[in-house]
């Protein structure tokens, strides 16, 4: 690892831990020039699957949309932000998991609805709502008499 104040290639490491639920290392380096001490982060790059959207089209799956999407259900409800992070910390490894180079939008819908009704029930109802464009008033009555079901 180059040191980031003299460019020296020669680094050694004083301590590493596990970090965000052992996703990450962390290292603590010393640089064997200069002296100067720093953090380096380590993690496994993986592949996520493109996701294939309702009109054929593909691309790469986006974190930030998937973020968005689930922000802006979860608007002014009491979730907090280590909780959402873990929701989709969960969705990405399930995706990995699988294994699959494509996934379907509608899955992966499918998936944010899963995780949003553990977490917050309105949030769930807001994403369902746009999710699977309810045409009439008796589609969303009907969604919200299988969520009290299950309650």
């Amino acid at each position: 690892m180059r040191c980031p104040f003299c460019a020296a290639n020669d680094t050694r490491v004083l301590d590493s831990r596990l970090t965000n639920e052992g996703d990450q290392v962390r290292r603590r380096r010393e640089c064997t020039v200069c002296k100067e001490r720093f953090t380096t982060f380590e993690m496994v790059e993986l592949q996520l699957p493109r996701v294939i959207k309702r009109d054929g089209t593909r691309e790469p799956f986006d974190e930030k949309k998937l973020r968005s999407g689930m922000l802006k259900a979860l608007e002014k409800r009491p979730v907090g932000s280590d909780d959402i992070e873990a929701a989709i910390t969960r969705i990405k490894k399930a995706l990995i998991v699988s294994g699959e180079r494509e996934i379907s939008a509608q899955a992966l819908g499918e998936k944010v609805m899963k995780e949003l009704s553990i977490l917050d029930h309105v949030a769930f109802v807001r994403f369902a709502s746009v999710y699977r464009s309810f045409q009439d008033v008796s589609e969303f009555t009907n969604m919200i008499a299988d969520l009290q079901k299950k309650i």
